[in-house]
């Protein structure tokens, strides 16, 4: 009877794999195709030619280069500044005794219930009145605080050791320098599990990116995506699009796959007791 139920559990982790991953696959296929190609009848799952004609075109009609660029510094930068900040703030409410710390640590909890969209008007007059509209600060500044980054590093920093930190100060090393030298580099986990999140979660940003950008050389990708349909073509060429898609969404393959053991880990160390 397990092995019945088990084996009609991988049946449907597969079934639920393959409807993901279909929408994915028919995205690569068509960026090598043709709009004759995309619209013909019966549909053409595959194209005719593996040809890199959408992707040349797709630089030569627009800005390509200088999006990906503006994406990649956004969110590399957003990405380190978060963890340093959550890292930091998490250590701090796991092992200090401060007044308020408890009231403080509800606030930040209650931040994260709180919709984005909610922020985004205050947020632009505050980047308006320091003249940091369309600039790179206006784009990663607000990526750097973030209640789940805090609530996450917490959680892991409670499970640490105190032992590890007593033989530390023993050794004469202050607060720092056990934080920096003792108990980040074991908490490399959590910290990529966080950075996977920070760095997708910035890459895909839109709304944001949209109202603080004016100029298309501080346009991020997902707002050149959104852009591309009406601002770059009369007549919509979907092969384009769609190669467009595929190289937005290489980076954060590329960040899952590097981080997907330490992210694995992490999930692994929620969810196993001493």
């Amino acid at each position: 009877m397990n092995r019945v139920v088990i084996t009609f559990g991988y049946v449907i982790l597969v079934l639920c794999a393959i409807s993901m991953l279909l929408p994915f696959l028919w995205m690569i296929s068509t960026s090598f195709m043709t709009n004759e190609e995309i619209f013909s009848y019966p549909i053409k799952f595959l194209p005719s030619s593996v040809d890199f004609f959408n992707y040349v075109n797709v630089f030569k009609s627009m800005p390509l280069a200088i999006y990906f660029l503006n994406s990649l510094i956004v969110s590399v930068v957003t990405t380190l500044g978060q963890v340093l900040i959550a890292s930091m703030a998490g250590y701090a409410f796991a092992r200090f005794d401060f007044k308020w710390k408890e009231v403080l640590f509800v606030i930040i909890l209650i931040t994260m219930m709180v919709p984005p969209q909610v922020n985004i008007i205050p947020l632009f007059y505050v980047m308006r009145e320091l003249n940091l509209v369309d600039t790179y600060s206006a784009l990663i500044l607000p990526g750097f605080f973030g209640g789940f980054g805090v609530f996450l590093m917490r959680q892991w920093f409670v499970k640490f050791p105190k032992s590890l930190e007593e033989s530390a100060k023993i050794d004469g090393l202050n607060n720092l320098e056990i934080f920096f030298k003792i108990a980040l580099p074991l908490a490399v986990p959590a910290v990529m599990t966080l950075a996977i999140f920070t760095f997708v979660s910035s890459w895909n940003s839109f709304i944001w990116p949209l109202i603080i950008t004016n100029s298309d050389e501080m346009k991020t990708l997902p707002v050149a995506l959104a852009s591309f349909k009406g601002s770059y073509r009369e007549i919509i060429v979907w092969g384009e699009l769609m190669a467009c898609s595929v190289i937005s969404v290489i980076p954060v393959i590329g960040v899952f796959l590097l981080g997907k053991k330490y992210f694995i880990n992490d999930l692994l160390a929620g969810s196993l007791k001493d």
